[in-house]
């Protein structure tokens, strides 16, 4: 499998972060309308595909990952984290199953992990995997374009994005009009041979495409995390409002449950996740791993930014819980500092959804005692 995409081939693309595939091309803010209007794609033939076979499939998965996975019908879609004992995210997956397969949609650079980890807990379950990314390249899309989608098993395999809403057994830390209620994304399998044919529908003006630069600053705008962006080796879900769409808070036991439900229910994440509308009077803008700060003092990071076709300037970030929610920040942007204006994803009050009553402390004279 060659790592370079013949979308580079098309006029004006620029891979920007040497991913093989386009990061624009030419005009990322046309490119960012034509996507958010349902009329373009997106190459993401640099990610992985891996797959599960075998008839103890999903409740294998289903014992081991942060989702429930036992009831998930042909054809539907969902997403699962892999935790750690601590309950620190190591994984996550974008998930569908097409009655005979589940497919595990991951970004390439966590692929070789997940699927050893996994082979390594296969035991005597009735279970094959395999990586079918030489196979198999991944288009995103926010519209319905007429794509060779695969169907091996007659089912065509496109991963609707959950994040729209709430899933069962999920729980939505975020207040009010959630701006994911319009995430229509959707990531298309399609036959790798088949992408030259799809570069020539291109060429012939049969369909549009975008770069990622223009799919990142629409899926920032939307709050929604992404693994390789917005998760460091100290993350856990409730910090980026995961609890939504990747958790589901009352299934049977997997690793690092015990940690969920107890930030969930009597505890608050120790960070949470922001959206910063950037100040771009300066011209300049902030990178991932940028730092935040408030009054001279560091309290957090930039996770991904982009330069939104609507809204300007933006990123997320994730801050320290402490952090004052109405506050200013300031962004480091190659020296220059840059004001943000923060919205609020993740609350500081987030968590403590037991609401268990404080017990007196010991020795306290309560009035129904002296009475």
């Amino acid at each position: 499998m060659s790592d370079r995409s013949p979308f580079l081939d098309l006029p004006g693309a620029v891979d920007l972060t040497g991913s093989g595939v386009p990061s624009h091309y030419g005009s990322p803010l046309a490119e960012q309308r034509a996507l958010a209007e349902g009329g373009a794609i997106v190459d993401l033939s640099d990610r992985a595909v891996l797959t599960v076979q075998g008839p103890d499939r999903l409740s294998w998965l289903n014992s081991l990952t942060s989702q429930a996975l036992t009831g998930l019908a042909p054809g539907e879609s969902s997403e699962t984290l892999l935790l750690d004992v601590t309950g620190r995210v190591e994984h996550a997956a974008r998930v569908l199953d097409d009655g005979d397969t589940v497919w595990l949609l991951v970004d390439r650079p966590e692929a070789e992990g997940l699927l050893a980890w996994l082979t390594s807990m296969r035991f005597m379950l009735r279970v094959e995997l395999a990586d079918r990314t030489a196979d198999l390249a991944t288009i995103g899309t926010l519209g319905d374009p007429p794509l060779p989608i695969a169907a091996p098993n007659g089912v065509p395999l496109i991963w609707h994005d959950p994040w729209r809403e709430v899933a069962p057994g999920g729980h939505q830390y975020a207040r009010g009009e959630h701006p994911g209620a319009g995430w229509a994304w959707s990531e298309r399998l399609v036959p790798r041979d088949a992408l030259p044919s799809l570069v020539s529908r291109v060429t012939s003006g049969e369909l549009a495409v975008a770069g990622t630069v223009a799919a990142e600053a629409l899926r920032i705008a939307a709050w929604r995390p992404r693994f390789s962006t917005e998760v460091d080796e100290r993350t856990i879900p409730h910090e980026l409002d995961w609890l939504r769409t990747a958790v589901h808070l009352s299934k049977g036991c997997y690793r690092g449950q015990e940690t969920v439900a107890k930030v969930h229910n009597l505890g608050h994440p120790p960070r949470r996740l922001v959206m910063l509308h950037l100040d771009g009077s300066e011209g300049v803008h902030p990178v991932t791993g940028a730092s935040v700060t408030l009054d001279g003092q560091e309290v957090g990071a930039v996770t991904s930014a982009a330069l939104h076709y609507e809204l300007g300037p933006i990123a997320l970030a994730v801050v320290k819980r402490s952090t004052d929610p109405s506050a200013t920040l300031l962004v480091d942007a190659d020296g220059t500092a840059v004001t943000a204006a923060q919205e609020i994803v993740v609350p500081p009050e987030a968590g403590a959804e037991a609401h268990v009553p404080r017990l007196p402390r010991l020795g306290a004279v309560t009035r129904a005692s002296r009475a």
